[in-house]
């Protein structure tokens, strides 16, 4: 029997199948051994094969081939991957110049890692009815910044109705995984744009200007509009799975344009002489926070250093 993972909670699966019913399924005992370095090797939005025993338990014996995926490193466990979705055709990143702040650091590490899996990404700059007009000018050139590389970019707010309709058209007929920081106001957001399916919010500490998670497992929801959105628990860093250095370059689409005129073919843009993307950098043709996201992404030793703000 064949279905669609449309809830993930850790242990169980419930998978909506071809026929229209919702099956809860667990994974077969051998399946973890087919090589797949993941805490998750079945994510939401995954295509399954499903088994049921003479029990009544059904399992998950077989995934599709995935035509893309959303992988960070696992918070737990350094050496596997965390899959955050399957088989999107749009990431959706919720951030906030503040309450709380939303690092260019992560930011630029989600979009890289969309990048590395051929995934199209749009950053929402949510919570705009919160700032002052320093940070409106601070939100405007992160909107400028990020649409100069080549990314869609809203700014929107969940209590006026600001950026709303763009938003709504954006993920109409699309799958969406939605991601960001605890706190930048997804499940919010996704209160609005499918009303009635009441995702739990909280408000964020004011000492720490953080969020606390309100969403545990990932889970798909039908759009009103016709799409998919996939919520996703809120995540503190994102750590890069999986990138060879020498590839690093081309997840930075600015960095890579420049990258093709360096002296060498195997300058790693940071010391090199005849360096094109040094050059760039000096004279304000890439923004200094992408250069540092870039480099931290080259050592990716520091656990802790993608979640500070930049």
């Amino acid at each position: 029997m064949k279905g669609l993972v449309i809830r993930n909670t850790g242990s169980w699966y419930t998978v909506l199948t071809d026929d229209g019913q919702t099956v809860d399924c667990k994974i077969k005992g051998n399946f973890r051994l087919k090589g797949i370095r993941s805490t998750n090797p079945v994510a939401v939005g995954d295509r399954v094969n499903i088994l049921i025993n003479n029990q009544g338990t059904a399992f998950i014996n077989e995934i599709d081939d995935r035509r893309n995926y959303i992988v960070r490193k696992s918070p737990n466990l350094s050496k596997q991957s965390h899959i955050i979705a399957a088989n999107v055709d749009l990431a959706v990143l919720i951030a906030t110049v503040d309450h709380p702040v939303t690092s260019t650091t992560f930011i630029d590490r989600f979009l890289a890692s969309a990048e590395a899996y051929r995934v199209p990404a749009l950053l929402v700059l949510n919570k705009t009815d919160l700032l002052d007009e320093d940070m409106l000018r601070f939100q405007q050139m992160m909107e400028d910044l990020y649409k100069n590389i080549g990314y869609d970019v809203i700014q929107v707010s969940a209590v006026t109705g600001k950026g709303i309709d763009s938003l709504k058209k954006m993920v109409k007929d699309k799958i969406s995984v939605f991601s960001g920081n605890s706190g930048v106001g997804k499940s919010t957001l996704l209160n609005l744009l499918i009303p009635g399916i009441n995702l739990r919010t909280a408000e964020i500490s004011e000492h720490h200007n953080t969020g606390m998670h309100t969403t545990t497992f990932s889970e798909m929801f039908k759009l009103p509009q016709g799409g998919w959105a996939i919520d996703t628990p809120g995540i503190k860093g994102f750590g890069s799975f999986d990138m060879e250095p020498t590839e690093i370059c081309g997840y930075f689409p600015e960095i890579f344009r420049f990258s093709q005129n360096c002296k060498f073919s195997n300058c790693t843009h940071t010391h090199e002489p005849g360096c094109a993307v040094l050059d760039a950098l000096e004279k304000h043709y890439i923004a200094q926070s992408r250069y540092v996201s870039y480099v931290g992404m080259l050592s990716d030793k520091d656990e802790a250093k993608y979640r500070e703000a930049f």
